[in-house]
């Protein structure tokens, strides 16, 4: 049975409908860094997804190719997940999709390495005759976090976002967002294939406790 993350650590990708602490510990990722509004046709989101989902099958399906990866064993491909800011704004401004900066990225294995990336990339350009130069091996570490699932459109994210920041004061913590620690959303629904009604994100923001 292949190895399933969302199953396997269901404290970081299936939390309630309410608010709860949890540490989120060093992952790897592969990742696409871009900016624009995430519906825009052919923009540089919908491309960082095409590249990201074209490296994540490769390295997936390398055993049965000549290039061994150690330690490899069959898993199922993490959900998408997204750190988001906009340049001089604290929080997210929802009405200004087109200010968005993006870091898209898709947890790796631990026996993944950045040697493997590369092995994927070039793998992936030789096969398709695109060029997959922006996905980079990426590792992440956000620490102590609140997170909630929010079940329905994107647009109504602030709702969610609402019930985060009336936690986080009622147990003494405030946001930790930075220049290096971010809004950060993991996509369980497929909105190509999913009433907007029912999708399923997971909204996390890294937090700290306040200080006297």
């Amino acid at each position: 049975m292949s190895f399933d993350f969302k199953k396997e650590y269901k404290e970081y990708y299936l939390p309630k409908q309410q608010p709860q602490t949890v540490y989120i510990p060093k992952m790897n990722f592969i990742a696409v860094k871009g900016k624009g509004d995430p519906n825009q046709e052919n923009g540089e989101y919908k491309q960082a997804l095409e590249a990201l989902y074209t490296i994540a099958y490769t390295i997936k399906m390398s055993y049965k190719g000549e290039h061994k990866i150690n330690g490899f064993y069959q898993y199922v491909v993490p959900p998408l997940e997204g750190l988001w800011w906009q340049e001089g704004v604290c929080g997210m401004n929802y009405s200004r999709k087109d200010e968005l900066c993006f870091i898209s990225m898709i947890r790796l294995p631990d026996f993944v390495t950045e040697n493997d990336v590369t092995w994927a990339k070039k793998t992936a350009e030789q096969k398709k005759q695109k060029d997959f130069s922006k996905v980079e091996f990426f590792t992440y570490e956000e620490g102590e976090c609140v997170q909630c699932m929010h079940i329905g459109s994107y647009d109504d994210e602030p709702a969610t976002l609402a019930l985060m920041e009336n936690f986080m004061e009622a147990n003494g913590y405030e946001c930790a967002i930075s220049d290096t620690l971010f809004h950060h959303e993991i996509y369980l629904s497929d909105p190509r294939k999913c009433n907007p009604a029912n999708l399923k994100t997971v909204i996390r923001h890294p937090i700290r406790k306040k200080t006297a």
